[in-house]
C-alpha cells in the first residue's frame, strides 16, 4: 500500500494480491491514513487478487473517512464480490430474543416437561405394542441377543453384586449393633438386617449397580447407533427397532434383576453372620433369628420389585439411546441421562412399592 497527498485530500494506492494475509497487515496502517484524510480515493488499479477479508478492508476505510472515491476498480469479480460484502455488512445484527419474565420461564419449563413425559408416554406404548406383536410372532425375538444382555448384565454383574451385597450387610450388622448393645438386643440384628435386605435394599442396591452398569451400556449402543444413522436405516429397510433392539434388551433386565436382588441378599446376610459371628453369636443362632422373623412374602415383594425396577431401567436407558441428539456429545449425554433417569426411575417406583406394600399389609 502506498499513500499519497492530493490537495487536501490522500490515495491510498494498493497493488498487488489483497487477501486476508494482506489485509491483516494492511489493517492499522490503513486505518490511520484514512482518519482525518478529508477526501480519499482508493486507487485498486494494482490490485490482482481480492477476498472478503480485502473487501471488509477497504469498506472499513471507506466508513472510517466519511467519504471516499473508488478508482481503478475493473467491473466483474471483483466489483460482484465488493457489492455482496457491502449487502453483508448492511444488514442488522439481529439481536437476541428478550429474556422472558419470570412466570413466562415457569410455564416454558412446565411446557418442555410436559413434552418430554408425553414421549416417555408413547415410547412405553411402542414398547407395549411391540412386545404383544412379538407374543403373537415369537420369531421376531432375537434369543441370541436376549441370551447376550443376559450375559452382560447379569453375569458378569455377579462379582461387583456378591461384593457390595456382603459390605452392605456387614455395615448394617455393624452400626446397628452398636445402640443394641446398650440395651442388649444384640440377637435381634439378623432381624433387622434380613428384612431390610430381603425388603428394600437388596433390591434397591442391585437396581442401582443395573443402572450403573446395564443402563448406561444401553444408552450407549443404541445412541451410537442413532449417531451413525443405524437407526434409520433399520426403520428404512421395515424393521421395527423397538422389536429388533429394544425388546431383547428390556426381558433381559427384567430377568437377570431378581437374581441379582437375591445374590444382593444371600451375600448380604452372609456379611451379617461374619459380624454376628465376632460378636459371640453362632450361625445356627443367627439362622434361627431369620427363620423366626423374615418371612416368604419379604422375598417374593422383593423379588417382584425387583422385577419392575429391572423393566423401568431398561426403558429409560433405551429410550435415552435412542432419542440420542446428533454430535460428539451426544452418546454421553445419553449415557448420563440413562443412568440418572434410571436411578430416578427406581426411587419413584420403590415409593409407589412402600405405599402399596402398607395399604395391601405387607
Amino acid at each position: 500500500m502506498e499513500t499519497r497527498a492530493e490537495g487536501t485530500g490522500r490515495i491510498l494506492l494498493f497493488r498487488g494480491a489483497l487477501d486476508a494475509t494482506a489485509a491483516a497487515r494492511l489493517w492499522p496502517e490503513a486505518l490511520r491514513a484514512a482518519r482525518g484524510a478529508g477526501p480519499l480515493r482508493l486507487d485498486l488499479s494494482g490490485v490482482t487478487q481480492l477476498d472478503t477479508a480485502g473487501a471488509v478492508l477497504l469498506l472499513r476505510l471507506e466508513a472510517v473517512a466519511g467519504r471516499a472515491e473508488w478508482q481503478g476498480l475493473p467491473p466483474g469479480p471483483l466489483q460482484a464480490l465488493l457489492d455482496r460484502t457491502r449487502e453483508a455488512l448492511a444488514k442488522p445484527v439481529p439481536r437476541p430474543p428478550a429474556p422472558l419474565p419470570f412466570l413466562g420461564r415457569v410455564g416454558e419449563a412446565v411446557w418442555n416437561q410436559g413434552r418430554q413425559a408425553l414421549t416417555r408416554i408413547a415410547f412405553l406404548g411402542e414398547a407395549l405394542v411391540a412386545g404383544f406383536g412379538t407374543l403373537r410372532h415369537p420369531w421376531r425375538l432375537r434369543g441370541s441377543e436376549v441370551l447376550r444382555h443376559l450375559d452382560e448384565a447379569g453375569l458378569r454383574a455377579f462379582g461387583l453384586t456378591a461384593l457390595l451385597g456382603f459390605l452392605i450387610g456387614l455395615i448394617l450388622a455393624f452400626q446397628s449393633s452398636i445402640p443394641m448393645r446398650q440395651f442388649g438386643a444384640e440377637i435381634f440384628i439378623p432381624n433387622l438386617v434380613g428384612i431390610s435386605l430381603l425388603r428394600e435394599l437388596g433390591p434397591l442396591m442391585a437396581a442401582v449397580i443395573l443402572a450403573g452398569r446395564t443402563g448406561s451400556a444401553y444408552a450407549a449402543e443404541l445412541g451410537t447407533m442413532t449417531v451413525n444413522e443405524e437407526i434409520d436405516a433399520l426403520r428404512i429397510m421395515g424393521i421395527d427397532p423397538i422389536a429388533w433392539l429394544v425388546l431383547p434388551r428390556l426381558l433381559a433386565a427384567m430377568l437377570v434383576m431378581p437374581v441379582l436382588s437375591l445374590l444382593m441378599d444371600l451375600s448380604g446376610l452372609l456379611g451379617m453372620t461374619t459380624v454376628m459371628m465376632t460378636l459371640g453369636f453362632p450361625p445356627i443362632a443367627v439362622i434361627h433369628q431369620l427363620q423366626a422373623w423374615v418371612r416368604l412374602k419379604d422375598l417374593i415383594g422383593g423379588l417382584a420389585k425387583a422385577a419392575a425396577f429391572g423393566l423401568a431401567i431398561g426403558l429409560v436407558g433405551c429410550r435415552a439411546g435412542l432419542s440420542a441428539g446428533r454430535g460428539p456429545r451426544a452418546v454421553g449425554d445419553a449415557a448420563t441421562s440413562a443412568v440418572v433417569g434410571g436411578i430416578v426411575s427406581i426411587v419413584v417406583l420403590d415409593g409407589i412399592f412402600a405405599v402399596l406394600f402398607f395399604r395391601l399389609g405387607w
